[in-house]
C-alpha cells in the first residue's frame, strides 16, 4: 500500500511572514533544511508528496491570483532543482469564515485518498507547522508531525521517516506488581510517573527530563511488604522497553557520562552492544533516601542493565547520599541521550561484528 505525505506550504515549506501572504519574492524565504531533508525522503523512502495548503482569499482584490503564482512557481521550481517534487497540489481559496470543507482542517481536497484502499492512511502523516494541521492529520486518521513543537526539525522528520519512531510499550503483571511503560526514545522529556516511591518517581523522573525520553511509568506494587519487588519490576520493565524501542540498532551512537553535582562526581558509561553487565562503584551510608532503601540502587541498575542488554559501568564519590544518587541518575539519563542518537546518513551497526 501507498503511503502520503500531506505537507503544508505557508510555515513548513517556506518561513510565513507577520500578514501571513507570501505575495513578494522579497518575502520569500526556505525553512531551514527543507532542501536536503526533503530530497532525502524523496530518495531513501516510498511517500507520495501531496501539497495541501490553505490561500486565504486567493483570486480576490486582496490576494490577486498574479501576486501568487510567480512564487509559487518560483518554490516549486527551486524544489525540483533539489530533486524534489509534488505527485499532487491542492490549494483551498477560501477564508475561515467560509466554512469551506475543502478548507483545512477539514478534508474535502483530499478524500479521494481516504477513500481509496491502495493508500495506508494510517502510517501516512501531515506535516505542518500549526495546530489545525495536527487536526487535520487528526481528521484524517493519519499521524502528525508538527514543526513547532518542540523538539521537530526538518533533520528529525527525515530520520523518523527513514528509520521509524522509536517507541515501545510494556505491561508486566506478577502476583507483586503491576506495571504498565511506554517509552519515546525520540521524545521531548514530557513524564508520566507514579510508582507509589516519591523519590523513585524524582530519579526516574531524571532520566526523562536529562535524556529527552518520553516516559510514562505506573507501577503498583506490594508497598504494604516492602519496596523491593516495585523498584526491582519498575527496572525490569523499563529495560525491555528500552531494548524494544532501539530496534535494530542500526545508526546508533551506541556508547554514551560523567556530570558533577554540587561536591558530587558521577560518571555512567554505557554500551548497547547487547551484552549485560554493571560494575557498580558507589558507597551510600544511609538506610534510606526518601522512601527508597539505598539497597536497591545497585539492584535497580543491575535489573535495568540486564533487561535492556546494556553494559553499565557506574562510579559516584562525594558526601551528599541524595546528591550522589540523583547524580548517577542523571549522569544515565546523559548516557542514554549520547548513545541512543541517530545518524540516518550512517545507517549501519556500529559494530565489526556486524551484530550487536
Amino acid at each position: 500500500m501507498k503511503r502520503l505525505l500531506f505537507i503544508d506550504r505557508d510555515g513548513t515549506l517556506i518561513e510565513e511572514p507577520a500578514d501571513e501572504q507570501i505575495d513578494a519574492f522579497e518575502k520569500l524565504k526556505f525553512t531551514r533544511g527543507v532542501f536536503r531533508n526533503l530530497h532525502f525522503i524523496r530518495e531513501h523512502t516510498d511517500f507520495e508528496f501531496v501539497m495541501v495548503s490553505n490561500q486565504d482569499g486567493l483570486g480576490t482584490d486582496a490576494f490577486p491570483e498574479d501576486t501568487f503564482w510567480p512564487v509559487q512557481n518560483f518554490i516549486l521550481q527551486t524544489l525540483e532543482s533539489e530533486g524534489v517534487t509534488f505527485d499532487e497540489i491542492l490549494i483551498d481559496p477560501h477564508f475561515p469564515e467560509d466554512n469551506a470543507p475543502t478548507r483545512k482542517p477539514n478534508t474535502g481536497l483530499v478524500e479521494k485518498y481516504m477513500n481509496n484502499s491502495e493508500y495506508d492512511i494510517a502510517n501516512s502523516y501531515v506535516i505542518g507547522d500549526r495546530e489545525t494541521d495536527r487536526k487535520f492529520a487528526e481528521n484524517i486518521g493519519c499521524k502528525a508531525m508538527i514543526l513547532s513543537d518542540e523538539g521537530m526539525s526538518w533533520d528529525k522528520i527525515s530520520e523518523l521517516l527513514f528509520a521509524g519512531e522509536r517507541t515501545a510499550e510494556v505491561r508486566r503483571t506478577t502476583k507483586e506488581t503491576d506495571i504498565h511503560i511506554k517509552v519515546n526514545l525520540d521524545g521531548t522529556g514530557k513524564c508520566d510517573i507514579s510508582t507509589g516511591l516519591g523519590f523513585f518517581d524524582h530519579m526516574l523522573e531524571q532520566i526523562g527530563k536529562h535524556g529527552s525520553i518520553d516516559l510514562l511509568i505506573h507501577t503498583k506494587g506490594d508497598l504494604e511488604v516492602d519496596e523491593h519487588h516495585t523498584i526491582e519490576d519498575t527496572a525490569i520493565a523499563l529495560g525491555e522497553c528500552i531494548l524494544t524501542a532501539l530496534g535494530d540498532k542500526r545508526g546508533i551512537e551506541r556508547y554514551g557520562y560523567c556530570l558533577p553535582m554540587d561536591d558530587c562526581l558521577c560518571s555512567v558509561a554505557l554500551d548497547f552492544g547487547g551484552r549485560p553487565w554493571l560494575v557498580w562503584d558507589a558507597v551510600f551510608t544511609r538506610e534510606k533516601i526518601g522512601e527508597m532503601p539505598t539497597e536497591m540502587f545497585l539492584h535497580f541498575f543491575k535489573s535495568l542493565s540486564d533487561a535492556a542488554k546494556m553494559n553499565l559501568n557506574i562510579k559516584a564519590e562525594g558526601q551528599n547520599e541524595h546528591h550522589k544518587i540523583e547524580g548517577i541518575f542523571k549522569a544515565l539519563a546523559r548516557s542514554l541521550k549520547m548513545a541512543v542518537r541517530r545518524d540516518i546518513y550512517h545507517y549501519e551497526l556500529p559494530s565489526t561484528k556486524g551484530m550487536l
